[in-house]
């Protein structure tokens, strides 16, 4: 098919049937999801640690740990699944100051935290599935990790 003809196709398909309200309720939800004005960390490798036998299953210093970078900033996290719930421990490198807070996000709740002096941070209760986390700071953008799938 050529594309003229796909794309007069296209145009006379729009308005013929209308989106189902699953498809629009999925693209609202997925739009509420993002952070705007964010900027994204990028995952940063971790060094494995000495001693260690190099093979496939030993990607990371430790499984559950990952690493996020941008912004200046160094996002460290730790997910574990305890219970049939998701704890999500962290640290923000450097300390992001004491008027930062670290949004730990799922697709249905968001828990706030006030990282510490260190800038340490943790929660727990969450669904497993989906995480990310921002971190928000005065007279800066919001830096976010990506989604990331823990599975309990």
């Amino acid at each position: 098919m050529r594309e003229e003809y796909l794309l007069a196709a296209l145009r006379m398909g729009v308005g013929a049937d209308p989106v189902p309200e699953n498809v629009s309720a999925a693209a609202r939800a997925a739009f509420d999801l993002r952070v705007p004005g964010g900027v994204p960390a990028r995952p940063v490798d971790l060094p494995v640690p000495p001693g260690t036998r190099s093979s496939p299953a030993a990607e990371t210093a430790q499984p559950g740990v990952r690493r996020f970078s941008a912004d200046g900033l160094v996002i460290d996290i730790e997910t574990t699944v305890a219970g049939g719930r998701l704890e999500v421990a962290g640290q923000v490198s450097p300390a992001p100051g004491p008027d930062a807070r670290v949004e730990v996000r799922t697709p249905h709740i968001a828990k706030v935290r006030v990282p510490s002096g260190t800038g340490h941070f943790a929660v727990a209760g969450l669904p497993p599935g989906w995480v990310s986390v921002v971190c928000h700071r005065p007279d800066h953008p919001p830096v976010f990790t990506r989604w990331i799938h823990v599975r309990g």
